[in-house]
């Protein structure tokens, strides 16, 4: 196997102990768990329930919007404009 195509395998589909997060609630993901989306773009997204995999592909909804979404990491953000 060439070093060029180790590094890209390395790179996406290797998670080791990394947890991801949800693209649209930003929950923490075990291992194991949840489903990954590749857009034909290359972009990749996880999702930790269908609810959330439907609220953003299928109805397009913004996360922020929504009241039952964590919205820790945004108020994290900002605060550290104000």
């Amino acid at each position: 196997m060439s070093s060029r195509k180790r590094e890209f395998i390395q790179r996406y589909y290797y998670q080791g102990d990394k947890m991801v997060k949800c693209s649209f609630c930003n929950n923490e993901l075990p291992k194991g768990t949840g489903k990954m989306y590749v857009k034909v773009s290359g972009q990749i997204l996880y999702f930790c329930s269908s609810k959330c995999e439907k609220n953003l592909l299928k109805l397009g909804r913004i996360p922020r919007e929504q009241k039952w979404v964590n919205n820790a990491a945004l108020k994290s953000t900002e605060k550290k404009q104000k």
